[in-house]
């Protein structure tokens, strides 16, 4: 059984008002009743309710984080880029997984909104933002992370992915590479920014060609089995250009594993968000690397300026993408 604020007093042998300031503001009482409340208060067992000290207080000191997949590391850097940020204001974040499930992301984000946050930063699966739409009309701040959202009037902060999709594409093509191979599917845009990125790029290069191999999901088995298809062809690509780092890594494997290929001799390879481990394959991986947890630490910021001020302009952060070029395209 819980025991409450009062009880301390009691035990205490002073108010209820002076166990909140002991609570809150140690300095406006004398060390000798800190002291004695802090003992009542261990001998107790008493654990304050801060829930319902933040919806007195009308503020939550608690930000929600949806992101699409929490076993991508480069989702992992987005969470600590918003984790260093909110420690600076003394705010946690509750992280949620959609696992790229718009049933699951509506969950969450009513789960956020009954647990009354202070406001979310959400990875969106879809175009549709309906229940962000609602969280905000209701009063709760949401910042897009990872996604733009064209015509909309949400802040976002992400990266230019239709730039890091050329920049990708341009570096195989200027490896004298002329067939390309796109992995990765679904219905994120990121992913479709990337591919759009690639044919400009392809499109400049007379005889390149790019052709798009499908994925369900963003994963290292996914991208497996996309190089298992790609390996038995009679003509395979000469490059390969994977939406992520976890793709990338399960077509090296098919090439290596299954097929026996040399990268980049056979076929060049290039992933992209470089993340922490992609510099550690059997091939070091190049890939375009995106700086996730600054990313994630400019949109918790750019979050607590909505919250102080709701009438702020919806801002549109891009970073650019950087190539980071390893031996699975350079040799």
């Amino acid at each position: 059984m819980s025991v409450s604020i009062r009880e301390v007093a009691q035990r205490a042998g002073v108010s209820v008002g002076t166990v909140s300031n002991v609570l809150n503001r140690p300095d406006a009482v004398s060390d000798a009743t800190v002291e004695r409340v802090r003992a009542a208060i261990d001998e107790l067992g008493y654990v304050r309710n801060d829930a319902a000290r933040q919806l007195r207080a009308g503020r939550s000191s608690t930000v929600g984080l949806v992101v699409l997949d929490a076993g991508n590391p480069f989702f992992t850097e987005v969470a600590r880029g918003a984790e260093d940020a909110a420690a600076d204001r003394d705010v946690a974040v509750l992280l949620g997984n959609s696992d790229e499930r718009t049933d699951r992301e509506d969950a969450y984000l009513s789960l956020f909104e009954e647990q009354r946050v202070r406001g979310v930063l959400l990875s969106p699966v879809s175009e549709a933002l309906a229940t962000a739409q609602r969280l905000r009309d209701h009063g709760t701040p949401v910042v897009l992370v990872d996604r733009t959202a064209p015509g909309s009037d949400f802040s976002s902060v992400a990266v230019d992915d239709v730039r890091g999709g050329y920049i990708a594409a341009a570096h195989l093509l200027g490896q004298g590479r002329r067939r390309i191979a796109f992995v990765g599917g679904g219905s994120l845009r990121q992913v479709e920014d990337r591919f759009a990125g690639a044919q400009r790029a392809v499109a400049e290069v007379p005889g390149a060609t790019i052709e798009r191999v499908a994925t369900d999901q963003l994963t290292v088995i996914a991208g497996r089995e996309a190089g298992s298809v790609l390996v038995e062809r009679a003509e395979r690509p000469d490059a390969i250009f994977a939406a992520n780092d976890l793709l990338a890594v399960g077509v090296m494997q098919a090439l290596v594993m299954i097929a026996d290929l040399k990268i980049p001799d056979d076929i060049a390879l290039i992933g992209y968000d470089d993340i922490a481990f992609a510099a550690s394959t059997v091939v070091p991986l190049s890939s375009i690397r995106q700086p996730a947890r600054l990313i994630g630490s400019r949109a918790l910021e750019v979050l607590e300026a909505l919250i102080d001020d709701p009438a702020r302009a919806p801002e549109t952060i891009e970073f650019e993408p950087e190539l980071v070029v390893r031996a699975s395209t350079a040799g």
